[in-house]
């Protein structure tokens, strides 16, 4: 099992945590970016998976 986490740092909003395994993949907790122009924009860019 793999656990990648794909945003939350530095921040408290936009957390999201992908769980893998040989054949499955979750996407857990799709929250959003929110604060400054430049964060929230990154609601709309692809998840890097």
């Amino acid at each position: 099992m793999r656990i990648v986490f794909l945003g939350g740092a530095e921040t408290v909003t936009g957390s999201k945590y992908l769980v893998e395994t040989d054949s499955t993949r979750i996407l857990i907790d799709c929250g959003l970016f929110q604060g400054y122009k430049w964060l929230r924009r990154r609601n709309w860019q692809p998840l890097p998976m």
